[in-house]
């Protein structure tokens, strides 16, 4: 199971998307951009609001191949160590009828990664955060 753990700062991204391209499993690779989408919009949250203001803490990002409902699926999760807060749960659906000067900041993210992802999955445990996206197979 591939893994990467990073230091909790906006400019591993690159270091994220890189060890996406060389982990992702070739049944999978038409979904590179969309899995780089959603590890951008959790890891953003991660790095940005997860640990307090002037520290810097760590995230983990691993990518697997399972078995969910008897589907083959990749998952991708992003685990990190600082404020319990579960994106699933707390984050506001936005109102996708209101233009965009009239929506409030935030909700958008995890409304696109609902959106292009088959399930996902919030857990705190050890002290962490552990969020799990699954993805299917694409179709030809």
């Amino acid at each position: 199971m591939p893994q990467l753990h990073v230091p909790a700062r906006l400019e591993q991204l690159a270091v994220v998307n890189d060890f996406l391209k060389a982990n992702l499993p070739p049944e999978f690779s038409a979904l590179l951009p969309t899995v780089e989408l959603v590890a951008e919009e959790l890891l953003v949250n991660v790095f940005s609001y997860a640990y307090p203001e002037g520290s810097t803490g760590n995230a983990e990002v691993t990518l697997r191949q399972t078995c969910f409902d008897g589907e083959p699926m990749l998952c991708f999760s992003v685990r990190d160590w600082g404020a319990r807060f579960n994106p699933f749960a707390e984050a506001k659906a936005p109102d996708l009828t209101l233009d965009t000067e009239s929506r409030p900041v935030g909700g958008l993210g995890i409304h696109l990664i609902r959106s292009v992802s088959a399930h996902q999955a919030y857990t705190f445990e050890e002290a962490a955060n552990l969020i799990d996206v699954y993805f299917r197979i694409p179709q030809e």
